[in-house]
């Protein structure tokens, strides 16, 4: 894995870190979800509940204190980047670039990597810098995908 940025290091995620993933979801997407759909926190935190995979998470650590979550989750035929979520007091800082260009220069290169990001939200110019495309767009979310082969040489310098 390529460094990421200073003071950043990652830990695999327990079965406990449910409760953390959720008030990480509300804390960074609330403000973009509210306008687009509204709030319902019950069906928020049953939709981490019943899609967060402590195999195929980590837990983002900002000098030893949780600031993120990040999962990557293997699919048929693509890799799914799940649950990206940073805590807004760490945002702005490069850690996200940094996380991204690790997760592009391990991933698999025979299966595209795929996301999808909410409508308006600031994250999508961050995959945009990163090679990732539109797909759909549905008016609330944003479907994108990366093909590993045609992007190889997209991913940003540090």
């Amino acid at each position: 894995m390529i460094a990421l940025a200073p003071g950043v290091s990652l830990r695999p995620a327990r079965p406990g870190d449910v409760d953390t993933v959720a008030a990480l979801k509300e804390r960074v997407l609330r403000g973009d979800l509210e306008p687009l759909v509204g709030w319902d926190p019950a069906r928020s935190r049953a939709r981490v509940v019943e899609h967060f995979s402590p195999a195929h998470t980590w837990m983002i650590l900002v000098d030893g204190e949780t600031a993120g979550t990040i999962t990557l989750r293997p699919d048929r035929d693509a890799l799914w980047l799940e649950m990206f979520y940073l805590d807004e007091r760490h945002q702005g800082r490069g850690i996200g670039s940094s996380l991204l260009r690790a997760v592009l220069k391990d991933a698999p290169v025979d299966r595209p990597l795929r996301l999808q990001v909410l409508v308006g939200s600031a994250a999508l110019r961050l995959y945009e810098r990163h090679g990732f495309v539109v797909e759909e767009n549905d008016g609330v979310d944003i479907w994108m995908r990366r093909d590993p082969r045609a992007a190889a040489e997209s991913v940003p310098a540090p």
